[in-house]
C-alpha cells in the first residue's frame, strides 16, 4: 500500500481500503449573483479537476424571477476551482438571474 487508510470491522473483516471508491465534500458555500454581483464568480478548489469532482448549486429559497424567466445557477468544474454562472454560460441571449443558492462541491475517488 503506497498510501491510504484500510478500516476493519468488529469481525476483522475488511470493510474499506485504498481501492474503495470513496467521496467527500469539499467546498460548501452560499453563492449570490445577479444584480450587481456580476454574472460570474469562481472559487478556488484545490486537487479539483472535472475528472474527479461534481459540483451541484441547490436552490435556499424561492427563485428571483426577472419579469420573463426563472434561472438555476449552473457549475462550471475548471482544474483547481470551480465557477458558478448567473444562469447557462453558453446561451445565445446572455440571459442572467439573480439570487442565492448553494454550491456543494465533492471530491470522490
Amino acid at each position: 500500500m503506497s498510501y491510504g487508510v484500510r478500516v476493519w470491522g468488529a469481525d476483522g473483516a475488511l470493510q474499506l481500503d485504498e481501492t474503495s471508491f470513496t467521496m467527500r465534500q469539499v467546498l460548501s458555500v452560499l453563492v449570490t449573483l445577479g444584480g450587481g454581483n456580476g454574472n460570474n464568480v469562481t472559487y478556488s478548489v484545490p486537487g479539483c479537476t472535472p475528472d474527479n469532482c461534481i459540483a451541484v448549486l441547490l436552490p435556499i429559497g424561492p427563485y428571483v424571477t426577472n419579469d420573463q424567466f426563472t434561472v438555476q445557477f449552473e457549475p462550471e468544474i475548471l482544474n483547481g476551482s470551480v465557477r458558478v454562472w448567473a444562469g447557462h454560460r453558453t446561451a445565445v441571449q446572455g440571459l442572467f438571474g439573480a439570487g442565492t443558492q448553494r454550491l456543494i462541491v465533492s471530491r470522490f475517488k
